[in-house]
């Protein structure tokens, strides 16, 4: 399965900045609560589930962690 994290975080966003693999989500405010809701949906839409409540929200920064999240996932599956 191959999801450009990218695209979907700029679909929740709106802000051409996550773009930048090393954009800083969570502090730039970019990803608040609500937009942590709608990632997690749109991610659990493409067959992949995430618990919110057994993530460390430092591995959901950057959309580079965010996607090393992602593979982890899928390959622990």
């Amino acid at each position: 399965m191959n999801i450009n994290i990218c695209d979907l975080l700029y679909e929740i966003c709106e802000d051409k900045s996550v773009y930048d693999k090393n954009c800083e989500l969570i502090d730039s405010g970019l990803l608040d609560s609500f937009a942590f809701i709608e990632l997690f949906s749109k991610l659990e839409d493409l067959g992949i589930t995430l618990i919110p409540t057994r993530i460390d929200r430092s591995k959901l920064k950057t959309p580079r962690l965010i996607e090393e999240l992602i593979k982890d996932t899928i390959n622990n599956k």
